[in-house]
């Protein structure tokens, strides 16, 4: 069976071939799976490549499945990937304490139910997946956020931008387009200038900028996003994806006061909720 299409991949490790190909036949509809044959090169296709969570033998020649996972669990960049350790049916009733100690994330003794063992890979790779989507989403927030900041506006402190060479304030010049002659709405008199008045057409006071208000609209949709996921990781329970809600309610909360600047509420109905 194909794997699906997305960038998820499982690392096995084990010294028997045969086993290798059991944990493949049984994951491989998963997602991609990439075989290892002993603990030393595990730790080189995890420096090569993300993986979405490792399945290690605990009895290998060499590294065992304990050294194994305390080395991934040293590096900083291979420290956050989950690890299963899976043992044979004579088990040492320490290993399940010593695989937990190293840093492992779950245990199996052999033979397991290749039900169960796709129900505990999956519930790792649809935390990846989501932490991927995530970061895609924070990504775009950030580039969001850059492209619409722009000069400040002239306040206190912040005097207006000087006029181009060569013009004087209030002269004709410092106009971009000529005077239009004055219509229907138009206020004229006073000091305005027929055709750069107030006219009906105009947004009403308060009401950020087209170009501000389509910001605001995409916010608005990030801080919907950043729902659905919020709510995912935390049905998928546990303290890692607990902490990344957290995370992202934290984000949550950030836009929404950003939208309060933009003028506009964090999501449909109201201003964005407050989080603990």
């Amino acid at each position: 069976m194909s794997a699906p299409a997305d960038t998820a991949a499982l690392l096995i490790v084990d010294d028997m071939e045969e086993n290798l190909a059991a944990l493949e036949a049984v994951l491989g509809s998963l997602a991609r799976i990439v075989r290892a044959s002993s603990g030393e090169e595990a730790l080189k296709a995890m420096l090569r490549q993300d993986f979405a969570v490792v399945l290690i033998d605990v009895v290998m020649p060499g590294m065992d499945g304990f050294e194994t996972t305390a080395n991934i669990k040293g590096l900083d960049q291979t420290k956050d990937v989950p690890v299963i350790l899976l043992t044979g049916a004579e088990v040492d009733p320490n290993y399940a304490y010593r695989g937990y100690t190293v840093g492992a994330a779950d245990f199996l003794v052999k033979p397991f139910d290749p039900w169960l063992l796709r129900t505990k890979v999956n519930v790792f790779l649809d935390l990846y997946r989501k932490n991927r989507q995530l970061a895609a989403q924070s990504e775009q927030l950030r580039r969001l956020l850059t492209a619409g900041s722009g000069p400040p506006a002239p306040g206190p402190g912040r005097p207006a931008p000087a006029p181009p060479t060569g013009t004087r304030p209030g002269s004709p010049t410092e106009l971009t387009a000529p005077p239009a002659e004055a219509g229907p709405g138009t206020r004229t008199g006073s000091g305005a200038v027929p055709g750069y008045g107030e006219t009906a057409g105009a947004p009403p006071p308060g009401a950020p900028p087209p170009d501000r208000a389509a910001e605001a609209a995409r916010l608005a949709e990030i801080v919907g996003q950043l729902a659905e996921v919020e709510g995912a990781l935390r049905e998928a329970g546990g303290a890692g994806p607990s902490d990344a809600a957290d995370r992202i309610a934290e984000t949550e909360c950030a836009v929404g006061r950003l939208l309060a600047d933009f003028g506009r509420p964090a999501s449909g109905g109201g201003p964005a909720p407050d989080r603990p």
